[in-house]
């Protein structure tokens, strides 16, 4: 039997569907032009007003130049240590702190649950927080600048705790009676039943150190430590194409022979696509957990 729908919920339904298309409209779209402007003729690509939806002159150009950079090269390889890095630390920190926090019987538990959230709110500032790490920590300039002070999230050390507070407590009081310590528990029995909660938070670690580049720009000078998002950030604002496809604002760009003028603008296309890319590649292996993931934190409290 055919189920009546009202007509208030047929135009829910119809303005509810335009919406998530617009949606997904805007998220694709400029994605689409950035790809299609990457691999099109500088010269065409100059003479677009609007949204580039096609391929015109397919060439290998623009990357050709991006890949001739050397500082581009070495922020990837930088940022792959920085992410890789600063995510394993944060997690190794989250899980356990989750853990810590998710016991009935820790002490003063509800005081350092408060501390904790309290910091997600309110800070010492920017001053406060640059003297700490450049004169109390003496991390100014060195890589660990850019991984311990932000390896740990308040957030997702939340979302952690409140998954495994929802795990049957009899699970770990039968481990703990078979003898099993707290470790023991935790990666044996607790995070195997947590996939798809852990592999959210990975996700937020990794895009979040990913495009993290504020960190670099205040406490890094030495440019073979920079990561791929500043160096990034330096050729998309300041527009020195020079410096993009050389790596080095002192090389003779004569040798160019114009493509430094006629790819400036698809050069910038380029290093988008290049930027983006790992994250594209690395998300479809976590999206199959990730709105579990995410609903877990939401609903238990």
């Amino acid at each position: 039997m055919r189920r009546h729908v009202s007509v208030s919920r047929r135009i829910f339904e119809i303005i509810n569907t335009l919406l998530f298309i617009g949606v997904i409209l805007a998220c694709i779209l400029p994605v689409w032009h950035v790809v299609c402007a990457s691999f099109s003729d500088a010269g065409w690509v100059i003479g677009q007003s609007g949204l580039i939806w096609r391929i015109k002159g397919f060439t290998l150009k623009g990357y050709m130049l991006v890949f001739q950079n050397k500082d581009l090269i070495t922020g990837y390889l930088n940022t792959f240590f920085y992410v890789i890095t600063a995510t394993a630390l944060g997690m190794l920190l989250t899980v356990m702190a989750a853990y810590a926090l998710s016991r009935k019987n820790v002490l003063w538990a509800n005081a350092i649950m408060f501390i904790i959230t309290f910091t997600m709110m309110f800070n010492g500032g920017m001053i406060a927080y640059y003297i700490v790490i450049t004169k109390g920590l003496h991390m100014f300039d060195t890589r660990l600048a850019l991984i311990l002070p932000v390896c740990f999230s308040a957030y997702n050390m939340i979302i952690v705790r409140t998954a495994m507070v929802g795990l049957p407590e009899s699970l770990v009081e039968s481990a703990k009676l078979d003898g099993a310590g707290d470790f023991t528990i935790l990666f044996k029995i607790v995070l195997p039943l947590m996939k798809a909660t852990i592999a959210t938070v990975i996700l937020y670690y990794v895009v979040a150190h990913w495009n993290s580049w504020f960190q670099a720009s205040i406490f890094l000078r030495d440019r073979a430590k920079y990561p791929l998002q500043l160096v990034l950030k330096e050729i998309l604002v300041t527009g020195d194409v020079s410096t993009t496809m050389t790596g080095s604002s002192n090389v003779n760009t004569s040798n160019f022979s114009g493509d430094l003028i006629l790819y400036k603008q698809t050069v910038k296309y380029c290093i988008i696509v290049v930027s983006t890319l790992p994250i594209f590649i690395f998300y479809p292996f976590v999206q199959k957990h990730f709105e579990s993931g995410v609903m877990i934190g939401a609903i238990k409290g």
